[in-house]
């Protein structure tokens, strides 16, 4: 027998000096200066540092004509105050805030990926392991464990480091992640004793010697080849521990791909180290390419806008330039003359400086930066709110939920269990009765079955804290049983001691086929002795006696057990009582029975008694499953216990109310129902099921996938089901992944559930899942309150500059300004608004479905309301405003003449206006109150205040570079005054009833074509990119006919095996479809919905790759002909086929 280390901290330095420790060393983070670099990638920012260079060359040359009158007005006025020297402060000050861009993005970029490293260390500690030390069994961080410890391995667990089995139960590994066959390999320690680390255990349990960790185990030296690379990075991430390098390679990689939108969403990927088999690997990653709901529709938006930005500032440098040439050239007739050139060069260069000024005002860069801050800073606070998030979008998908099938034990239950009530002897105790009153025979009996027929992992410990309960570790319903034996006076270990682990002679451990467990021991005569224990139902099917009153079995027929389960089960089931069957037999020594043919082993048992464990609600979920369901969620409860314990829990958490049309069916019934003759699920029919199912109970980890599976892929309801899903056992591995969202349970969850799951709770409760509701709703109206506020702004400044340009030849808003108004607009405003702390008003209204446009009519009513508004102000500023304040108009001014009040005043008014606008945007449902709750955030606040102060100094002190010349206190009060009539106006038009505006309707859906305000989409409705419009165009006419010629395909074949076979074999029904299923491309009824989840791009990707599928219609016919069934596992990467596609109707009626 091998002794386990004593925990002496010399002898484990020394091991870690010589062997290496536990963890695979991460990647070096990215520098500062790297994220400053890849800030300054971005295109706009590009274009103005090029023309703020060539601005600061230009003011540097003194071209020698300067004094000639005839180049005309080009600088008149100029020489007055000397001032032409002060020419290069323009493009100083431009290239500085370019500057303050540039730190502000990388600043952001770093703050996020610290906070990532911590959120990833945060999940490395907490994966524990235990190990025997000392004779101890101890618990230890996974990066603690050193070569020669002796490691407990049981079901669920993840193998930290590779090892040798000493002691084994029926141990299975899933060895997927290394070899990539997924049939579970039989370890045993004389058979085939190696276990490597990044493998599962999938069944059983054991002790293992750890002989490698961290770079040199099975794990490291895979981690170790793959050091270099991005290519290789999906390899990387299936490996075993987490490794944060992955992080930057995937963000590199990403941004080629498609831009800063799709780089938010990276780094969590790596988070757990899932080690799925290559199977999942490529079907996880075809599911989490697609951008979560909200960044595809946000860099569609983004998109869209910029191109009407780039439209609008080509314009405006056209007119301008075509203004000042006919102007000069053929009204007044001058001279082209050569030693005019440097003049003329710089009146172009400010041309071209104004147009870069309206794209980047037009460009909404604070989009991306929006979404980020706002899920950084959500996955943060969700942490408070014991909220685990490994992949980030799950945070806004969750917002969308409108179904959560939870399980029971743990989630909605306090996963305390207690025994409390007991039956033995033909008595039936509805409490734990005074150990004086069983018969001693059937005590012994008791006491021994559940000691050693239990996993020794679980124990009762006394508790932490005087007066608190003892502390269960290990399996809770063990920790029940062996607390009855506590009630009754009794004690476990020294049975335990007597019969230590490796005496076992045989175990069939737990699993969810089995639902029981059975121990054999080696008595001392020889012979042997089975204890058995399971779900009272399938143990009492295999017993053949019971115990009686003095402890002598009886026989025990059929119909005796069908009185039993009415008189004694189904009550107890009913209080909502998990009922367990504890169960003995004995066998000859000789001949030794044939273990391995377990059916008969577990046969004609004799029973000894009949449990019933209370796992009592949690007191607040009945609370939070009312918030959900008044929120339009539906929580169902799937469950691997009796039907009765089930409805009787559903029933006291609120999940089904008495008197209401609901089902609580069990796993049988409902695969009855959903699956056809053959035994093939067939959609319609889970759609006849799954509206009205509240609890399904007795359910194998297949059905709860078949029914997450069913209602995601269900389209009987118009908006496609967002469905959560929570699981803690190593079977809901698929149901998890499958699901959008998939929470795990960080307390019983086992490593492989973590693995699938997007978000760990780390309390286990189910309130916990209705914050991270309330949190993703709140990210979805964080981005569109941000959206409201910016798109106002834009849509005003591109319009001001552009029609200032054309009538004044120069912009109102200077370069400089426009770049601090987009530096408030886009950096502090997304800070501001996207801190905004959830409400819990945000649980009294319906999910937004995965179509519902981003810009709402309430939002686009406000947008125009607002932007009218400012135009209105700034105009009549710009126009008549020397008048209204007696001061010298600023318009038409020479080149370098000294800023004017005039315009300082339309720039001060300009930014209080979106001052004031930015409380507005608070609200983005028509409130009417909008600083309710304006305290509760103190970042806005300090963002709004200093927002203020600085612009007061840049228009008292800006001075040149920011073309601003100070105002007194009266003009100032103005300038304030008219920003103040911002809320009044708002108030103005919430009173506006949306009804009443019926051409916003339009606007709201944001379809292809429109998705950007009304005004700007006017001014360029050409330039929305025809070739796109004709890309879709062919793609739906290419589908359209795709989808004809199999139809016609499939009527032939039908016809053509109906003399042979009777008719068409229903397995082919998924293959058909399977071209059909790109989600880019459902065909519903012929009609095109192209939803919004697409950049053209991917659209471009997937059009390729379907064109490639098809592309002979053979294919089609050859998996038609021989019925295979093309989609036997890739559910995951096909979205399953959509009945509202007119193959469908064919179908059935074929």
């Amino acid at each position: 027998m091998l002794q386990s280390l004593t925990g002496n901290v010399t002898d484990l330095e020394e091991r870690r000096t010589v062997y290496g420790q536990n963890l695979i060393p991460p990647k070096k983070p990215k520098t500062f200066l790297q994220l400053v670099w890849e800030a300054l990638q971005d295109v706009t920012l590009i274009i103005l540092e090029i023309a703020a260079i060539i601005s600061l060359g230009l003011s540097f040359y003194q071209p020698p004509g300067e004094g000639s009158e005839s180049c005309g007005a080009a600088n008149a006025g100029a020489e007055d105050e000397g001032e032409a020297e002060a020419g290069w402060i323009e493009g100083a000050a431009i290239l500085l805030s370019v500057v303050c861009v540039v730190l502000v993005t990388a600043f952001n970029d770093w703050s996020k990926e610290k906070q990532f490293r911590g959120l990833q260390s945060r999940i490395e500690q907490e994966q524990k392991f235990q190990v025997v030390r000392g004779a101890q069994v101890i618990q230890l961080p996974v990066a603690d464990i050193v070569v020669g410890d002796i490691a407990q391995i049981k079901y669920g667990d993840l193998l930290p480091a590779d090892g040798i089995l000493i002691q084994g139960n029926d141990l299975k590994i899933d060895e997927s992640s290394l070899t990539g066959e997924s049939d579970h390999v039989r370890k045993s320690a004389d058979k085939d004793p190696m276990l490597l680390s990044g493998t599962h255990v999938m069944e059983g349990s054991g002790r293992m010697v750890v002989t490698a960790v961290g770079v040199n185990s099975q794990t490291g030296i895979i981690f170790t080849l793959l050091g270099a690379g991005g290519e290789e990075e999906e390899k990387k991430e299936k490996k075993g521990k987490m490794q944060d390098g992955n992080m930057e390679n995937n963000q590199t990689k990403v941004k080629k791909q498609d831009g800063a939108a799709a780089m938010e969403m990276q780094p969590l990927k790596s988070a757990e180290g899932g080690e799925t088999d290559e199977k999942e690997k490529k079907k996880s990653s075809v599911s989490k390419k697609e951008k979560s709901v909200l960044q595809g529709k946000l860099t569609k938006l983004a998109v869209q806008i910029g191109k009407a930005g780039l439209v609008m500032s080509a314009i405006t440098v056209i007119i301008l330039v075509l203004y000042f040439a006919i102007d000069n050239f053929v009204y007044q007739k001058r001279q082209w003359l050569p030693e005019c050139t440097p003049v003329y060069i710089q009146y172009f260069v400010k041309f071209f400086i104004i147009g870069v000024t309206v794209l980047v005002v037009a460009v909404p860069e604070g989009l991306p930066l929006a979404v980020t801050i706002s899920l950084a800073y959500s996955v943060k606070k969700m942490m408070k709110d014991n909220n685990l998030v490994r992949h980030l979008d799950a945070c806004e998908t969750m917002g969308n939920a409108t179904a959560i099938c939870s399980d029971k034990t743990g989630t909605l239950t306090t996963n305390r269990m207690t025994a409390v009530q007991f039956y033995t002897g033909d008595v039936h105790y509805k409490e734990i009765p005074d150990p004086s009153s069983i018969p001693p025979k059937t005590l012994d009996l008791l006491i021994h079955a559940i000691s050693i027929n239990s996993a020794y992992t679980s124990k009762i410990l006394p508790p932490d804290k005087e007066g608190g309960l003892p502390k269960q570790v290990g399996n809770k319903t063990e920790c029940g049983l062996l607390g009855l034996i506590i009630d009754l006076k009794r004690d476990y270990q020294p049975i335990r001691n007597q019969i230590p682990e490796e005496k076992l002679y045989k175990v069939y451990t737990f699993n969810s086929v089995r639902k029981s467990m059975s121990t054999v021991t080696k008595l001392p005569d020889g012979s042997f002795r089975m204890y058995s224990k399971g779900a009272s139902e399938i143990v009492l099917k295999k017993c053949s006696r019971i115990l009686n009153e003095v402890g002598e079995p009886r026989v025990f027929r059929p119909r005796d057990r069908d009185e039993m389960v009415k008189k004694v089960i189904e009550p107890m089931a009913c209080d909502g009582l998990r009922t367990i069957c504890v169960a003995y037999r004995d066998f000859p020594g000789n001949p030794e029975p044939q273990w391995e043919d377990e059916n008969n082993i577990v046969s004609d048992l004799t029973a000894i008694c009949v449990v019933g464990i209370e796992d009592p609600v949690r007191p607040e979920v009945p609370e939070a499953i009312r918030k959900c369901q008044r929120a339009g969620i539906t929580v169902r409860m799937v469950t691997g216990d009796n039907i009765n314990t089930a409805r009787a829990i559903a029933i006291k958490c609120g999940i089904i109310h008495p008197g209401e049309d609901f089902l609580c069916i069990d796993g049988k019934e409902f695969n009855r129902r959903i699956r056809n003759e053959k035994g093939e699920v067939e959609q319609e029919r889970i759609d006849k099921v799954w509206p009205k199912l509240r609890v399904l109970a007795r359910s194998s980890p297949t059905d709860k996938h078949t029914l997450v599976k069913g209602i995601i892929d269900s389209t009987m309801v118009d908006q496609r089901q967002v469905v959560a899903v929570t699981g803690d056992g190593t079977n809901d591995g698929p149901a998890l992944k499958k699901a959008d969202v998939g929470f795990a349970m960080g307390i019983a969850g086992t490593d492989v559930a973590k693995e699938a799951s997007d978000i760990i709770l780390t309390d286990d409760n189910f309130t916990s899942i209705v914050k991270a509701v309330m949190w993703g709703r709140n990210v979805y109206d964080s981005i569109s309150k941000f959206l409201q506020f910016q798109l106002t702004v834009n849509v005003v400044a591109v319009i001001v500059a552009f029609t200032g340009a054309c009538i004044t030849q120069d912009s109102p808003l200077k370069a400089v300004q426009m770049l601090w108004v987009n530096l408030i607009m886009d950096t502090f405003a997304s800070l501001a608004l996207a801190t905004e702390p959830p409400t819990e008003s945000l649980l009294m209204r319906k999910p937004y479905g995965r179509n519902k446009p981003l810009i709402s009519s309430t939002m686009t009513k406000n947008i125009l309301g607002h932007g009218i508004y400012q135009l209105i102000i700034i105009f009549t500023l710009l126009f008549v405003g020397e008048q209204i304040f007696d001061i010298d108009s600023g318009r038409n001014a020479p080149l370098h003449s000294p800023p004017s009040e005039h315009y300082t005043i339309i720039f001060n008014t300009f930014v209080m206006m979106q001052l004031f606008n930015e409380i507005n945007a608070r609200k983005i449902h028509g409130e009417r109150n909008v600083f309710d709750g304006i305290f509760r955030n103190p970042i806005f606040c300090s963002i709004v205040l200093g927002t203020f102060a600085i612009q007061i100094v840049i228009v008292q002190f800006g001075g040149k570079p920011f073309s601003c010349s100070p105002l007194d206190l009266e003009k100032w009060m103005w300038c304030v005054f008219l920003g103040l009539g911002e809320l009044v106006w708002g108030q103005v038009i919430s009173t506006v009833p949306n009804s009443k505006l019926r051409f916003l309707r339009g606007a709201g859906q944001l379809t292809h074509k429109d998705d950007m305000p009304e005004e700007e989409l006017n001014e360029d409705q050409e330039e929305i990119d025809h070739a796109e419009r004709e890309l879709r165009r062919g793609q739906i006419l290419w589908f359209r006919g795709l989808s004809r010629i199999q139809t016609q395909i499939r009527v032939v074949n039908a016809f053509r095996s109906s003399l042979y076979e009777g008719l068409e074999k229903p397995e082919s029904r998924t293959s058909i479809h399977n071209f059909m299923t790109h989600p880019e491309f459902r065909i519903e009824d012929s009609t095109p919905h192209i939803p919004l989840i697409d950049d053209t791009d991917i659209d471009n990707e997937a059009a390729r790759k379907n064109s490639s599928q098809p592309s002979s219609p053979n294919k089609n016919n050859n998996a038609i002909d021989s019925g295979i069934n093309l989609t036997t596992d890739t559910s995951k990467s096909a979205a399953s086929s959509s009945p509202g596609s007119p193959l469908h109707s064919l179908e059935t009626s074929l």
